[in-house]
């Protein structure tokens, strides 16, 4: 077995970083604090150290480089940017949420040209960002990871070797299902207790008593309580997570009842305008008179950064690019705007219809597909 390359042997390698969303840039100090020299890239303009002027850039100044783009499009057309410069000594670094398939299609851009390619998606996002306690869901080979180990670790608490390119996507899908359907599940919680006339707060105390609480309920609940919806992870990334999850489902004919409602619920409140809001905003639906909070959201590019919504692994989750991502849902620009008061009360006759007809297009493209004997 190879040795471990050594901190003081990496620290004299340069190291790339495209995407400067609050993910990026956690991630872009952490390195220089480990003595890393390092050059970053974004595609709005920043005034930070060592901005390059392309991809090109960072490939020719850098042997590693890491990628923090918010969607598939964004990754693939990141790697193509590169690809012309790059060769052996590289290794790419990919720590994006998307489909399986836009992974493995990356690795095999950067691949053709004889560098290395990592899967690198993570968990844990703005606090553990800053304090360098990310999780890392690793996919690629054993010695391409030893030696971007140190990188790795300059912003993470831990590193989890899933397997080959495509199967650490698979896994952050999966646990990000698990986040909407438990902060959605909340919600329906609160709805109810309120409706009986039970203090809020009660739900509260005795969830924190519950097998079932989690590091997620614990930051999101008293946040929904009172109508604090400050983008950690946002409706419009959470919304491209399930999204993903409901097409491999068609795909593999997989019956993801809550995924879909989860999703459901997220696009009623990307229709309602409230894409860049914190994906726990679905409580919308049944709040009132709750104590309003204000909070002016980022303004960053729509390339600058994937996000992340592991809160039940790590302290709290980042903000993220703005523009809501393509799979049928509209873009949404928000601006700075305060937030009403809530309470728990019925979603509206729009909304239902609206997550009627999502599923009810579902099943179409489900008998189609049998119907037209694939899969």
């Amino acid at each position: 077995m190879e040795p471990l390359a050594s901190s003081s042997h990496s620290t004299h390698k340069s190291i790339g970083v495209v995407g400067l969303g609050i993910i990026g840039r956690a991630v872009a100090a952490h390195l220089r604090r480990n003595r890393f020299p390092v050059y970053v890239w974004n595609r709005s303009p920043r005034p930070v150290p060592n901005f390059v002027g392309s991809p090109a850039d960072l490939a020719s100044l850098c042997d590693y480089i890491q990628i923090f783009v918010s969607n598939d499009e964004a990754l693939l057309q990141t790697v193509e940017q590169l690809s012309a410069d790059l060769a052996p000594r590289h290794i790419v670094l990919a720590h994006s949420t998307v489909a399986p398939d836009s992974m493995r299609a990356a690795a095999e851009i950067v691949e053709r040209r004889g560098a290395r390619f990592i899967e690198a998606s993570f968990t844990g996002s703005k606090l553990a960002a800053e304090k360098g306690e990310l999780i890392y869901y690793v996919g690629g080979t054993e010695r391409a990871l030893r030696e971007a180990r140190s990188i790795l670790e300059a912003s993470s608490k831990e590193i989890i070797h899933i397997g080959a390119i495509g199967q650490a996507s698979a896994i952050k899908i999966a646990t990000n299902m698990i986040t909407a359907a438990s902060v959605q599940a909340a919600a329906e919680g609160l709805a109810l207790v309120q409706a009986l006339g039970v203090p809020l707060e009660k739900f509260v105390e005795a969830m924190r008593a519950n097998a079932s609480h989690s590091t997620t309920l614990a930051m999101k609940l008293p946040k929904m309580l009172e109508g604090d919806f400050e983008p950690h992870f946002s409706v419009k990334h959470m919304l491209k997570d399930m999204q993903i999850a409901n097409d491999i489902a068609l795909s593999r004919y997989l019956d993801l009842g809550l995924t879909a409602a989860a999703r459901d619920q997220l696009v009623e409140q990307m229709q309602s305008g409230h894409g860049d809001d914190d994906y726990s905003s679905v409580a919308r639906k049944f709040l009132h008179d709750i104590a309003p909070a204000v909070y002016e959201e980022p303004q960053t590019d729509t390339q600058d950064e994937q996000s992340d919504a592991g809160e039940s692994i790590s302290d709290t989750t980042e903000s993220e690019a703005p523009r809501a991502e393509s799979q049928g849902t509209a873009s949404m620009t928000a601006q700075p705007r305060k937030l009403s008061g809530l309470s728990f009360s019925g979603g509206g006759d729009g909304s239902a219809n609206t997550a009627s007809r999502l599923r009810r297009g579902f099943l179409k493209q489900l008998l189609s597909r049998f119907s037209s004997g694939q899969g």
